[in-house]
């Protein structure tokens, strides 16, 4: 019967979604909604994307192992992302009226850093979608009792997702994102009053969470804890500024008003809701310590969806598993739009300038189907990887290769293009030589990569000036 609900409500938020895509008509519309989108959709998008299965089973998952202070990444760093794109990024950006957030970088450093930094912006979403379409998988199979195997899991749900993202895009994320807030919200809230009863009060679950140091945030005060923790803080908060997912929702408002205090209120309503799934965690441990105990050891991120399914009524399942849905819905079909939209726009026009707009969004809706099938080899590929594993993975990328010529860019007025080459080039080749050496376990790869990426920005940007202002006195001399 659980199954059968989620497979209607599969096929509701189709329809929902193929009903918002009569709505599109051109590539603006496919790719940030005609700039149509009030403030209320601007929070809910931003919210629903960032709200995934790294939320409800992730973090958990990573909180009753290191307390708060293994969930620094996210939500914490994810979280005053959207805090800082809303109060330093979406004004400049958004009266720039661009349609990839790639688009920046030509229109300030030329063709080939655009190429570049949208090469790195589609590799990061390899992970985040993954880890998406391996919480699907994993839903399938938990709630078949093990009949759907998680690859064929996997297949469906991507399926699901694909059905109404190929045709509506932005404006079908948009819609779906508002209903699947609502649900999320509504399911996770109605769980954690249940399961706080069923603990013996919500005092007593988080008596016994500090009783186990589970809120404890500060690393230990040693050199290798603190740049570590610091590492970790700006992998999501930095890294995920420079994505087309965010900048998607920017670009999708109405106004600058709704550009700048929506992703704002999403960040700051994000934070706060992630505790949620963090009580849960902690309630099943006092609802069922052992069983709890043994999920720890063999996949924490089953604690929460065995908690709900074996101790649960049938109507709290339904909320869960709804709004669990809501959460991986509402993210994976986010970021299977972003790089697609990016390929075709940045990438693909290089090689088809004469393109029309139809064209064009004929290529945007075939890079997402081709994006899709490959997100789910590499989903399938990676199965046995930890979802929050796979997104905060996804983020070093961008942040060593891309977040430094943003940023830049927008508030460096001597930022060249020489700058921008050397930044990318610094900050890649420096993280991954510390992914290689055994350094990175002394120092973390990522806060060495932008370190690199910093430097290489001030001095690409600089030397060239340096050499021609050293060279114009001895001119005058010669002469």
């Amino acid at each position: 019967m659980l199954l059968t609900l989620v497979v209607v409500y599969l096929l509701v938020t189709i329809a929902i979604g193929l009903y918002a895509a009569k709505r599109v008509k051109n590539t603006t519309d496919f790719a940030i909604a005609g700039r149509h989108l009030p403030l209320y959709m601007i929070v809910t998008t931003t919210f629903a994307t960032w709200f995934g299965s790294e939320t409800v089973l992730g973090i958990p998952a990573k909180f009753i192992e290191g307390g708060l202070n293994g969930v620094i990444e996210d939500p914490f760093g994810a979280g005053t992302c959207l805090i800082l794109v809303g109060l330093f990024f979406a004004g400049k950006l958004y009266r720039m009226t661009l349609l990839t957030i790639s688009d920046y970088y030509r229109e300030r450093y030329g063709r080939g850093v655009e190429v570049a930094c949208s090469l790195i912006i589609m590799l990061s979403y390899l992970g985040w979608v993954s880890a998406q379409v391996t919480a699907l998988g994993l839903v399938f199979n938990v709630l078949s009792a093990g009949a759907i195997s998680i690859p064929v899991g996997m297949v469906i749900g991507v399926v699901s997702i694909l059905a109404y993202t190929l045709f509506g895009g932005m404006w079908s994320v948009a819609v779906t994102d508002f209903i699947q807030m609502i649900i999320l919200v509504a399911g996770l809230t109605g769980i954690a009053v249940f399961a706080g009863n069923m603990a013996g009060g919500a005092d007593k679950v988080v008596a016994f969470a500090v009783s186990k140091e589970l809120f404890k945030f500060w690393p230990e005060p040693n050199w290798h804890d603190m740049v570590f923790f610091f590492a970790a803080a700006i992998t999501m908060m930095l890294g995920s500024i420079p994505q087309q997912d965010v900048f998607q929702r920017v670009m999708s408002a109405n106004g600058v008003k709704a550009a700048t205090r929506g992703p704002v209120i999403g960040g700051v309503a994000y934070i706060l809701f992630a505790f949620v799934p963090m009580f849960l965690v902690a309630s099943a441990l006092l609802i069922m310590p052992e069983q709890t105990a043994a999920l720890l050891k063999e996949d924490p991120q089953k604690v929460l969806p065995t908690l709900v399914l074996e101790k649960m009524p049938f109507v709290m399942q339904v909320f869960f598993f709804g709004a669990l849905l809501s959460a991986i819905k509402s993210t994976a079909s986010a970021t299977l739009l972003a790089p697609s939209v990016t390929f075709t726009e940045n990438i693909w026009r290089q090689f088809r300038p004469s393109g029309t707009d139809r064209q064009n969004l004929m290529t945007m809706r075939i890079t997402v189907l081709v994006f899709s099938v490959a997100v789910l080899a590499y989903a399938i590929r990676m199965q046995g990887t930890p979802i929050y594993e796979l997104v905060s993975g996804a983020y070093q990328v961008p942040l060593v290769g891309a977040f430094v010529p943003l940023v830049f860019g927008l508030y460096w007025r001597r930022a060249t293009t020489q700058g921008a080459v050397a930044s990318i080039l610094f900050g890649i080749g420096v993280w991954l030589l510390f992914l290689a050496m055994p350094w990175g376990s002394e120092f973390p790869a990522q806060l060495a990569g932008v370190l690199a990426s910093f430097a290489g920005m001030v001095a690409g940007s600089l030397a060239p000036q340096w050499v021609a202002n050293t060279r114009t006195p001895h001119r005058m001399l010669v002469a």
